[in-house]
């Protein structure tokens, strides 16, 4: 199974150094957008995933930079599910500015947490019924 979804981004200045290239940390926040609105893309937000009792923090991330994107680019986030979720959920990223050049690749792993345990629970199944319709 893979699903796929595009977000698009432009760098603020506050997302660069002196030099107006995007800061190394900022990559993660572009990931976490790409995850929200692939989620958003089914019809599920965080907010009802945590008015649910499912919290969804990340475990694991890895980013691969290949190329510098620069204060005012537009980035395109490709959000990837890797498999179907089990008790995590784990996606790939490519994010190319807007000359479709491959500005950086990355992985991340999250997992679904009862928030009055905070022990990990399987997929709410509100999810799995989306991912059979898409």
């Amino acid at each position: 199974m893979i699903i796929n979804h595009s977000s698009i981004v432009r760098v603020r200045y506050g997302e660069t150094d002196q030099m107006g290239v995007v800061y190394h940390g900022n990559y993660a926040q572009y990931f976490e957008i790409g995850r929200t609105e692939w989620l958003r893309s089914l019809g599920i937000t965080y907010k009802y995933m945590e008015k649910t009792g499912i919290i969804l923090p990340v475990i694991s991330l890895n980013c691969n930079f290949k190329k510098s994107a620069y204060y005012d680019d537009e980035l395109t986030i490709h959000t990837i599910l890797k498999k179907a979720p089990s008790v995590k959920i784990e996606f790939d990223y490519e994010i190319k500015n807007q000359h479709q050049e491959l500005i950086c690749t990355g992985s991340t792993t999250l997992a679904f947490i009862d928030s009055k345990s905070m022990r990990p629970v399987r997929c709410p199944e509100y999810i799995l019924e989306k991912l059979k319709v898409s």
